[in-house]
């Protein structure tokens, strides 16, 4: 009570942001990150077994290599928040494009952080802002909204990381789900051992598999991408 008769109001504790709060803390950072993979990679149901390396210079540039089960490059990724390019050793062709083209095989709200976040099963900072809906039952968090036409739901586990997250955009047809099992401690983090990814876009349907076997943070790292003069450039 105040010398005038006037009383102060208490702040309203806020549990949603509380919460948003607490899974974000279990967020790992990292300055760089290289990934080695087993994937099953199904592109409208042809499938291959495949190994992927896998290398992240946080927000600025993710590299993959796919090499088959033989040990020979098939083809190399290299990934900004500005730009894709592809190199395809079978058909000795590569692919030069703006980030945009993403868009063909997920929504147009996805960008590259999400994209980091996607592969890494750190949350999604887009998506742990409020207004959310975030409900707890049986000690495992929900997340779910709509961020510009993308509809999005994003369970955790009882590690507080992510299980699976849902996005559609109904309008444009498109969807993706990513699944998050087994994780491990690896290279002083939790992360997981198995990632599943399925994409849905018009009549495009892709599906990966990844079965992580090694993990390393912070660890000097090359990005080589170079496109042999005699292979056939498509903008």
């Amino acid at each position: 009570m105040l010398s005038d008769g006037s009383s102060v109001e208490k702040p309203v504790s806020n549990k949603t942001a509380e919460s948003l709060r607490l899974l974000k803390s279990k967020d790992f950072s990292y300055n760089t990150l290289s990934l080695r993979a087993k994937a099953s990679l199904n592109i409208n149901g042809n499938e291959n077994g495949v190994n992927m390396n896998i290398r992240i210079q946080k927000d600025q540039k993710i590299w993959i290599s796919i090499t088959a089960i033989a040990g020979i490059e098939v083809a190399r990724a290299l990934i900004t928040p500005d730009s894709l390019l592809v190199i395809n050793r079978l058909q000795s062709t590569a692919l030069k494009k703006p980030f945009s083209y993403v868009y063909n095989f997920a929504g147009k709200q996805i960008n590259f952080k999400m994209l980091q976040s996607v592969l890494t099963g750190n949350t999604i900072s887009e998506f742990m802002e409020e207004p959310v809906n975030l409900d707890l039952s049986a000690n495992v968090y929900k997340a779910s909204g709509v961020r510009t036409n993308l509809g999005y739901t994003i369970l955790f586990n009882t590690l507080l990381k992510s299980a699976q997250i849902d996005l559609s955009d109904v309008k444009a047809g498109q969807a993706l789900k990513v699944e998050y099992a087994n994780y491990q401690q690896a290279a002083d983090i939790l992360f997981p051992s198995i990632v599943k990814v399925n994409s849905v876009s018009g009549k495009r349907r892709i599906n990966i598999v990844f079965d992580f076997s090694k993990i390393e943070r912070n660890v000097q790292l090359d990005f080589p991408f170079t496109v042999p003069k005699r292979f056939d450039l498509i903008n």
